[in-house]
């Protein structure tokens, strides 16, 4: 440790609050002028702000006390990655039980931003205190937090540091932002492939379709999988006949995910649910309105109830414009949103799927579209790919930055 410097325990030199909950019978209590703050508040690197309030009756029927202004916090528990998050309070609040404030004894000799910038360099560390693998859900508490051990450096040492680390700070955040745009921006780009390709005034003169309008002329060219008692999960075996779910078409595009299969007694009774090369697959639960195409080397298999499978008539449709038109046609894209039921496309069915509004070029045309299509598929994909690199990097030099800064090397 640097020259000077000294290791205190939190519990040793911060003063640490939490808070309560006010009775939720009782709505007076709510919608006042003092911000209530829970775990889900927090966001790791982030000044926080929040939504909820309470009233000063809310806060005399409950445990909460108003924090002070420049408090450092903590989240104790929380879903997902939120344990362990931390941010300085600039409001004046309270919190519930799920997070624990801290503020300096003597704020003369610790500022709070150099304890935040410390706690908010040990994110990982602070999570591993309650043995988080990835899915443990134990909590935090007042106890482990008290106990972990903060470097402090003299007080113009700290000056320095938060205010290198600020400006420092202020510039990735502004870099990270713009990243964040481009990325965002990429995406867009595809997500407007029709408007990039083709003009309105050419839509215009395509034929007007259904999907089941183009499916092949036979029983059962759109299917689901088989239901209920026709396909048990004790009857998948080691090999056999492959069946595809939902993760083979999540990513909008065919991908091997978890091994699935069937006995070829079992495929005989299931016949009817092969797919074929060149299908088109739609998730229809789950995570729904995802597609991909069946590859052409395509093993022998059947698909899941999960998923929609569509066989063309391929003298009026190819699947790689159905894939296209399905994922970035805005005909397409509110059909089903106002045919979905929920906000995750809970309702999404076969008949849904049926019904759906096909704009319909001549065949050399979709060719042409799919091929634009997939190059600006492509191009996204390496701007995404920049732009993630970015992100990670800018996150690399914050990380090493701190490390610089409470070993003394800053």
């Amino acid at each position: 440790m640097k020259q000077g410097w000294q290791k205190k325990k939190i519990g040793d030199v911060c003063r640490l609050m939490t808070g309560g909950t006010p009775s939720k019978a009782n709505p007076e209590y709510f919608g006042g002028e003092i911000r209530w703050l829970v775990s889900g508040d927090i966001h790791q690197g982030q000044i926080f702000e929040c939504e909820g309030r309470i009233t000063e009756a809310g806060m005399k029927n409950s445990n909460a006390k108003l924090l002070p202004i420049n408090s450092v916090m903590i989240a104790l528990n929380g879903q997902g990655k939120t344990r362990g998050t931390v941010a300085l309070l600039r409001t004046r609040a309270t919190c519930n039980q799920s997070l624990v404030c801290m503020y300096p004894k003597e704020p003369e000799k610790l500022l709070p931003e150099f304890i935040y910038a410390n706690l908010h360099g040990r994110y990982k560390e602070i999570r591993q205190m309650t043995g988080d693998s990835g899915n443990d859900r134990r909590g935090l508490n007042m106890g482990l937090i008290s106990n972990i051990e903060i470097p402090i450096a003299p007080l113009p040492e700290q000056q320095r540091i938060v205010r290198i680390l600020n400006e420092a700070f202020d510039g990735i955040a502004t870099t990270t932002a713009n990243a964040e745009k481009n990325l965002q921006n990429a995406r867009a780009l595809l997500n407007s492939a029709f408007r990039f390709v083709t003009s309105e005034s050419e839509q215009t003169r395509w034929l007007k379709s259904t999907v089941a309008a183009v499916a092949a002329s036979r029983k059962g060219s759109i299917r689901t999988g088989p239901f209920g008692s026709q396909l048990l999960h004790s009857e998948f075996v080691e090999e056999g006949i492959f069946v595809l779910g939902i993760d083979n078409a999540v990513a909008n595009e065919f991908r091997w995910g978890k091994n699935r299969f069937i006995s070829p007694e079992k495929y005989r009774q299931l016949e009817r649910y092969r797919v074929h090369p060149g299908d088109v697959l739609i998730t229809i639960m789950g995570t729904c309105g995802r597609c991909a195409i069946v590859p052409n080397d395509i093993p022998t298999a059947i698909n899941t109830k999960h998923l929609c499978c569509i066989t063309l008539d391929r003298s009026k449709c190819i699947p790689g414009y159905l894939h296209a038109y399905f994922l970035y046609h805005p005909v397409a894209r509110a059909f089903l949103s106002e045919r979905a039921k929920g906000a995750i496309m809970t309702g999404l069915n076969m008949a849904i799927i049926e019904e759906l509004p096909l704009l319909l070029p001549p065949l050399e045309r979709q060719m042409e579209i799919v091929a634009s299509v997939n190059s600006l598929r492509q191009e996204t994909l390496r701007l995404e790919s920049v732009y993630e690199r970015k992100l990670i990097a800018l996150e690399t030099l914050r990380r090493s930055l701190l490390h610089h800064a409470f070993t003394g090397q800053l």
